[in-house]
């Protein structure tokens, strides 16, 4: 932040709106593409198309972070955790974030031209899943599942870009990080609950109520499932198991801090789920390199 207001005195402000100050979102994106990757290539994935996709998970996820603010500027004021941000402080006016965002996306279609036609194709369903997901609170209770869409389409998108084609097993990926998604940005939602019931937004946290914990749990489990199935049509081995192992952990140690329902030990339970993404990937890498 004190690098960006040397750059720039609003520097701060557009880090801000894009998020480059909280990573977190980039993790939760990054690891499933690069599960992706590896499993394509059965190993080290192609250098230029490992640097392609590094830098469109770091410039996507800039780029949603930027649309969801701006159809979120009259909402953020009125919750707790967001009413700093600013669109929600007028800090960024409206047409400056939707420039923003023309402008990550335009870098972000660049690079899918270095690919191939097939990922080309792909990369108008990723936009028009980033682009909706942060309007569909206002009309479905589901849009954690919207928001599990978008970040699992670099699946596929992946797997074109490696090996230009999309066998079905890769879709058993994309229902695991789906599933996971859902189950993580519950947790986040459960941060925000109480602002939510009063401003009229909708969540999955709103719609399983008291049953939240249960759900979460239960869909844990099913993206552990899917992974499980996933890696063995694969062929992975031990190492993946180890880190899916260390998933399963994880959930755990989430379970437990979500107990009483605390909005920040919801947000820590939320936050941990990068470390459960990278177990799998490191084991997942291992797999297929040394194997």
């Amino acid at each position: 932040m004190k690098l960006a207001a040397r750059i720039h005195p609003r520097g701060p402000d557009f880090v801000q709106l894009m998020r480059l100050d909280r990573p977190i979102g980039t993790w939760l994106l990054l690891w499933p593409t690069l599960w992706a990757l590896w499993l394509a290539a059965q190993g080290l994935p192609d250098i230029r198309v490992l640097v392609i996709f590094v830098l469109g998970v770091f410039l996507m996820r800039a780029a949603g972070c930027v649309i969801n603010d701006y159809a979120d500027r009259d909402i953020d004021g009125h919750v707790t955790r967001t009413r700093s941000r600013p669109l929600a402080t007028g800090r960024i006016s409206a047409r400056e974030a939707l420039i923003t965002f023309g402008i990550l996306v335009a870098i972000c279609a660049f690079l899918v031209l270095l690919t191939n036609g097939l990922t080309i194709l792909l990369s108008f369903g990723g936009l028009a899943l980033a682009a909706i997901y942060p309007f569909c609170k206002r009309f479905t209770f589901y849009p954690q599942l919207v928001l599990g869409a978008a970040f699992s389409w670099a699946i596929p998108m992946a797997f074109a870009a490696q090996t230009g084609e999309l066998p079905p097993i890769l879709w058993l990926l994309y229902l695991a990080n789906l599933i996971w998604t859902v189950a993580y940005d519950t947790q986040y939602a459960m941060c925000d609950r109480e602002d939510d019931l009063q401003i009229g937004v909708k969540s999955t946290a709103i719609l399983f109520g008291d049953a939240d914990r249960a759900v979460i749990g239960m869909l844990q489990g099913l993206t552990l499932l899917c992974l499980l199935v996933a890696g063995a049509r694969f062929g992975l081995g031990l190492y993946f198991h180890l880190g899916l192992l260390g998933m399963l952990g994880g959930f755990a140690w989430q379970q437990w801090l979500i107990r009483d329902r605390d909005p920040d030990a919801c947000l820590r339970a939320f936050l941990s789920n990068h470390w459960a993404g990278m177990l799998v990937f490191i084991g997942l890498a291992l797999d297929t390199m040394l194997n």
